[in-house]
């Protein structure tokens, strides 16, 4: 009970939110929806009236609701309910209950009722008229207009001529509208034209023709868009086009018509979207319907009241057409009260004031506003720079600059554009005063930017001691961050590329930057490395070792980071079979520990590892292989890139040992290549002496150049793997090699290919165990880099 009631604001907060967040759930109000219509309307009134107050534009709502209303006989309620929503919600259902309520209203009326029902068919075609699933009213209407006027007892020709003039009307309207029906429509309007003349309808119809293939053309490429939109969906809030044409070349009026209803149709779904509402109110803008544009914005602020960005646009076009009192009572709208009101609010209404009454009225305005608790720097700034700019009067921005600095002295912001300031008066005195009392009170922590403009500022204006000097002021004043530390304090070619650099000019090649970037990037990393290795031993460092290391108390890491047991990893080989979960094992000679097998102290890498895993691996390790780890060159700072660690491997001399060279004859039946032969070469190398070799080639007649990227030549000299030269891009190296395929071998030996890269081409156990292996140490080879 404690824990529930310990933060009642939060709580209150989190209950607003979940508030908020269900307001617009779309199945709890299908649920409401379908609970009301079992309901009497009493009941069910109320409902509709929640859901279509968050809903407004819900057209199946708004229906569901008038058919109750319509079931109990309440016309006088329906006829409100249809004045809310017919012209805000144009879908084809709804209007047809409204078509069906008024003939039921008027039934029983006459003559005159029939009057009325035209009159509301008319109504109704010219808001719904060009849906595309309007067919079935204007079928509807024209059925209509065949038996209007029924009750007449006797009829004239001239009544006669002019209904059946208004049927015709109602045809050629509804076959130049892309329609479901259009082709239904067509053929019924020409049995129509055929059964009043034929000799009429043959010109007629020849005239329309053309006019209907159009509007079936293009209702055929509507279709394709209207068949993926849900017209039951609920206009929602966003969470993450209108593409305008005349294909059919219809007059301008009706091409309006359309695309207004376009747009009033798209808002039943996008309601509250603003961009949709402000492209509709500019349509009407382009089109000089100022007064329609400025109804649209009074609409979308009833939808999106919190909307700042429609309330600056509805102002804008207010002010555009000179209505400056109206524009200025929106403006004061976002102002609200002044408490709450944002720096960006105070900012606009200062310079719409001084456009539209002058500068005292904008002066006035900022007197007041920065009183406000919401008052940021930013009001300042934009007051001095209007009155730098437009007023042409720099004291008084100098004042408002001062006056500012009083109050945001520790905002570094404020002190750069102010900075900038003095640099268009060019005023470099007040420029190095200013620099020099923001950096005595900022801390150092906020002040990098600041140090970084006084330097800009220096290579500009100053002179070369001066700018040396406060480069070093300012490595000195970092330092201190803890960011940098004493790597801070050393000159290093990246300032000297700062200094004679200039806008997009650079002293150095775009190669150049990013090696010293990286450079950069390496000394500032390379000392975390070490302590987070240092770390993670931890248990088993002195307190000497760790002071040495800067590693005290207070440099320990504020919360706990958990890493994997690396102990328990297991190197992937997918040659193995599912299911077997330990490694091949391979017959080999025992060799001593790895204290006493590897020479080279910087091997010994698995000190967080069990030490019995590791000796049972050396144990089955060919000696071939183990000399060839103990013999690769110590490696310091992070660890090593795997196309570094591959040349490296690709160009090191491996000494043999005897058993593990007859092991392999005897597997193979024949000569073997040398271990180090890692590229999948097929040359035969003879056992090194010492630590340099002279590679040979035994070419075979009738076989012509190798085309690999490592030929070698008769004369090459003999040079040792450490001062052989990196290949340019081992990484290209090794995927030539796999798209050329595996090369003829000289001799009947197996070919190893890319040890590394997991492409062997050999076949016997031996070698899969022996690679399997290279790859478990090669990869402990590569982890020394974080434990040196």
């Amino acid at each position: 009970m404690s824990e529930t009631t310990s933060n009642p604001t939060s709580a209150a907060n989190d209950g607003n939110h979940t508030a908020m967040l269900d307001k617009y759930n779309v199945e709890t109000a299908e649920i409401l929806a379908n609970e009301a219509q079992h309901l009497p309307i009493s009941e069910a009134g109320p409902i509709y009236e929640q859901l279509l107050t968050v809903f407004p534009t819900a057209a199946k709502y708004w229906k569901q609701y008038l058919e109750a209303q319509m079931a109990v006989n309440n016309d006088e309620a329906a006829k409100q309910i249809f004045s809310r929503c017919l012209l805000h919600c144009f879908q084809i259902p709804l209007w047809r209950c409204y078509i069906r309520f008024i003939r039921k209203v008027n039934e029983k009326k006459g003559v005159e009722g029939q009057e009325e029902t035209r009159k509301a068919f008319d109504f109704m075609l010219n808001f719904v008229g060009a849906d595309i699933a309007s067919g079935p009213v204007w079928m509807e209407y024209i059925s209509f207009l065949k038996t209007y006027p029924m009750m007449l007892q006797a009829q004239t020709t001239q009544e006669e001529s002019q209904r059946m003039t208004a049927v015709r009307k109602a045809y050629q309207k509804a076959i130049v509208t892309p329609t479901h029906h259009v082709e239904q429509l067509w053929k019924d309007y020409e049995n129509f034209e055929n059964s009043v003349s034929r000799a009429l309808a043959k010109g007629l119809i020849s005239e329309y023709q053309p006019k209907y293939n159009s509007a079936k053309a293009v209702y055929r490429e509507q279709k394709k868009y209207v068949d993926e939109i849900d017209w039951n969906m609920l206009a929602v809030p966003p969470t993450g086009t209108y593409k305008g044409g005349n294909p059919q070349r219809i007059d301008s009026n009706s091409s309006n018509k359309r695309v207004l209803y376009t747009y009033e149709q798209c808002l039943m779904y996008l309601y509250h979207y603003p961009d949709i509402w402000y492209d509709y109110a500019m349509w009407h803008a382009r089109n000089g319907s100022i007064d329609a544009a400025i109804k649209i914005f009074q609409r979308a602020l009833k939808a999106l009241p919190d909307s700042d960005m429609l309330r600056y646009a509805y102002a804008e076009l207010e002010e555009s057409r000179g209505a400056t009192q109206a524009a200025k009572k929106i403006y004061e709208s976002l102002l609200g009260d002044g408490v709450n009101a944002t720096p960006l609010v105070h900012i606009q209404f200062i310079r719409f004031l001084r456009r539209t009454e002058g500068v005292e009225a904008a002066r006035k305005y900022f007197l007041d506003a920065r009183k406000s608790p919401n008052c940021t720097y930013h009001v300042f700034v934009a007051f001095a720079m209007m009155a730098f700019c437009l007023d042409k009067d720099p004291k008084v921005a100098h004042n408002v600059f001062e006056v500012g600095l009083k109050r945001f002295m520790h905002d570094p912001g404020y002190i750069l554009e102010y900075a900038d300031f003095l640099s268009r008066l060019n005023d470099d005195r007040n420029i190095r005063a200013l620099f020099e009392r923001a950096l005595s009170s900022l801390p150092p922590e906020e002040s990098v930017e600041v140090w970084k403009r006084f330097a800009q500022f220096e290579q500009t204006y100053g002179d070369l001691s001066s700018m040396l000097k406060v480069e070093q002021r300012r490595k000195e004043a970092l330092s201190r961050t803890g960011e940098d530390g004493t790597a801070a304090l050393e000159s290093s070619l990246q300032d000297v590329v700062s200094r004679y650099s200039f806008m997009d000019l650079w002293p150095c090649s775009s190669r150049d930057l990013d090696h010293l970037a990286r450079q950069e990037w390496l000394a500032k990393n390379i000392s975390k490395k070490v302590e987070k290795s240092l770390l993670l031993k931890g248990v088993g460092s002195t307190g000497a070792e760790k002071s040495a290391l800067g590693l005290t108390a207070n440099s320990s890491p504020a919360t706990k980071v958990f890493y994997p047991d690396t102990s328990q990893m297991v190197v992937y080989d997918p040659r193995q079979k599912s299911g077997s979960g330990v490694l091949p094992s391979t017959t080999a000679p025992v060799i001593p520990s790895i204290s006493d097998t590897l020479s080279n102290p910087s091997v010994a890498i698995a000190s967080s590892r069990p030490a019995n895993a590791l000796d049972e691996i050396l144990k089955s390790t060919p000696p071939a292989l183990v000399a060839f780890i103990a013999s690769l060159p110590a490696v310091e700072g992070p660890s090593p890139d795997v196309d570094i660690v591959l040349s490296i491997c690709l160009q090191s001399n491996i000494s043999t040992g005897q058993a593990g060279v007859s092991t392999q004859q005897s597997a193979a039946g024949g000569p073997v290549p040398s271990t180090s032969d890692l590229s999948g070469s097929t040359k035969s190398h003879p056992i090194p002496s010492g630590s340099s070799f002279k590679p040979t080639r035994d070419r075979q007649t009738g076989i012509g150049k190798r085309k690999g990227l490592h030929r070698q030549d008769d004369d090459d000299e003999t040079a040792t793997a450490q001062s052989l030269p990196l290949p340019r891009d081992v990484f290209k190296i090794r995927q030539s090699r796999k798209a050329r395929g595996p090369t003829t071998s000289q001799t009947p030996s197996a070919s190893f290919g890319s040890a590394f890269s997991g492409d062997l081409s050999g076949s016997t156990d031996v070698q899969k165990k022996e690679t399997v292996i290279f790859r478990i140490l090669l990869g402990l080879y590569t982890s020394r880099g974080s434990s040196v």
